[in-house]
C-alpha cells in the first residue's frame, strides 16, 4: 500500500494519462468540516510481503463494517486470500451477514491495475448477498474468493461492506492454494506485522466532508479540498485488535469519504478536478446528482493509465502554502476531469484512497470555462 508524499514500492510499466491545467491562477483553501460516521473499518496490510501462510488480521465486529486487504504473495509457491467469517453470537443458533458492497481485482503484479479495477468493482453495482452463519461453523465471505489465486509476486486487493446484527470474526488469512480455507483456520496463527504496521480496526469508516458557506465560482474562483495530508484532513487511529498495540492509518486507505459541497443557486457552472500530489494515481470516484439513485462512475485519470508521476514534489515552502491556504492552479499540475455541473442540485462525490497510490491528494472546484 502506497504512503503519503511520494512513498512508494515498485511500479508497473502502465502508460500515463493525465489532463494539464488550462492556465495559471492562485487558488485559495476552501473551509470544510468534516464528521466520521459509519461503522467499523477492518484494514489488513501487515505484512503486506506475506511470506508464509497464516492469519493477517482478525477481530470480532457487528453492525456496519468494512474489511480492505492489500497483500502480496511473497512466497514461492501459489496462495489464496480470503476473508472467514466464523458466528461469533452466543445467544443464537444463527447468524446472518448481509454483503452490500465490494469487490476484488484478478491479483497482478501491476499494482496500480489491481488498485483502479479493485475500485473499479467496488464502487460498481451495489450487493445484495446473504451469508448464513450456524453455531460454530466458518464461511467465507465471499465463496468466490477460493477461485482466486495469487502468483508468486502478485498482489491482491479487496474491499467490501457488509451489515451483521451480531458479533461475528473477522480473518483475512493467506493459505496454500490446495488448502481448504476453514480446515486452514483450525490451526493457523497471526503472523506478525511489518515494520509499516498498516493494520488496524477503525471506528468511524466513513468521512463526511462539507462547508457551512456556499461555494460561489464568480465571487471565490479557483479553490482546493486537501485530502489524506495528515495536517488538514487527519488519519484515522485504531487499534490492532491482533496484541492491542495502538495503530494510525497512513493515508486513510479505506476510509469512504462522501464529499458534498453547496454552491449557490443561480451561479454559473463548476468545474471540478482530483490531483495527485504525493506521486502516481489511479483510482474510481463517484458523483451523484441531487437525490438521484444512481451514480456516475468517474476514472482518476480516465482510461487504463495513472497519472501523478509528471508533477514533480512540492517543496516544504510549497506544503506549508497549501496548509496555509494559498496555492497555484499551474500548467505544471496533473488532473483528472470530475465534470462540470450546473448548480441545479447538489453534487454528492465519493472518495477513497486507491490501494497501489500515492497521497495526499486535492479536491479543486473552479469556474467552469464558458462552453
Amino acid at each position: 500500500m502506497k504512503l503519503a508524499a511520494g512513498v512508494f514500492c515498485a511500479l508497473a510499466c502502465m502508460p500515463m494519462v493525465a489532463e494539464t491545467a488550462p492556465k495559471s491562477d492562485t487558488m485559495h483553501r476552501w473551509e470544510v468540516t468534516s464528521k466520521d460516521t459509519g461503522g467499523t473499518l477492518l484494514f489488513s496490510d501487515s505484512p503486506e510481503y506475506v511470506d508464509r501462510p497464516g492469519i493477517l488480521y482478525q477481530d470480532t465486529v457487528n453492525g456496519e463494517v468494512r474489511v480492505l486487504y492489500y497483500h502480496l504473495n511473497n512466497t514461492k509457491v501459489p496462495q489464496k486470500v480470503a476473508v472467514v467469517l466464523e458466528n461469533a453470537n452466543s445467544e443464537e443458533n444463527y447468524n446472518i451477514v448481509q454483503v452490500t458492497r465490494g469487490g476484488t481485482a484478478k491479483p497482478s503484479e501491476y499494482y496500480l491495475w489491481v488498485g483502479k479495477n479493485t475500485q473499479r468493482q467496488y464502487f460498481g453495482e451495489k450487493k445484495s448477498d446473504l451469508v448464513l452463519l450456524l453455531k460454530n461453523r466458518k464461511r467465507l465471505l465471499q465463496s468466490g474468493m477460493d477461485e482466486i489465486v495469487l502468483q508468486p509476486g502478485e498482489l491482491v486487493y479487496g474491499v467490501y461492506d457488509f451489515q451483521v446484527d451480531h458479533p461475528v470474526k473477522t480473518s483475512v488469512i493467506m493459505y496454500p492454494a490446495k488448502a481448504d480455507p476453514v480446515e486452514f483456520m483450525e490451526g493457523a496463527k497471526v503472523l506478525p506485522r511489518d515494520s509499516v504496521a498498516l493494520r488496524g480496526t477503525y471506528k468511524g469508516m466513513d468521512r463526511e466532508i462539507t462547508s457551512e458557506r456556499e461555494y460561489d465560482p464568480e465571487r471565490d474562483g479557483i479553490v482546493y479540498i486537501m485530502l489524506a495530508d495528515n495536517k488538514l484532513d487527519k488519519y484515522k487511529a485504531g487499534v490492532d485488535a491482533t496484541d492491542g498495540s495502538q495503530t494510525v492509518n497512513y493515508g486513510n486507505y479505506g476510509v469512504l469519504y462522501k464529499i458534498a459541497i453547496p454552491v449557490k443557486k443561480g451561479s454559473p457552472k463548476v468545474q471540478y478536478y482530483l490531483s495527485p500530489l504525493g506521486g502516481v494515481y489511479a483510482g474510481i470516484m463517484t458523483v451523484r446528482r441531487g437525490r438521484s439513485p444512481h451514480t456516475k462512475l468517474i476514472e482518476t485519470p480516465e482510461g487504463p493509465g495513472y497519472f501523478g508521476e509528471q508533477t514533480p514534489p512540492e517543496p516544504e515552502n510549497v506544503y506549508k502554502a497549501l496548509e496555509e491556504g494559498t496555492a497555484i492552479f499551474g500548467n505544471n499540475m496533473e488532473l483528472a476531469d470530475l465534470g462540470r455541473y450546473d448548480n441545479s442540485v447538489p453534487n454528492c462525490f465519493e472518495f477513497s484512497p486507491p490501494g497501489a497510490s500515492n497521497l495526499p491528494a486535492c479536491l479543486i472546484l473552479m469556474p467552469a470555462a464558458d462552453e
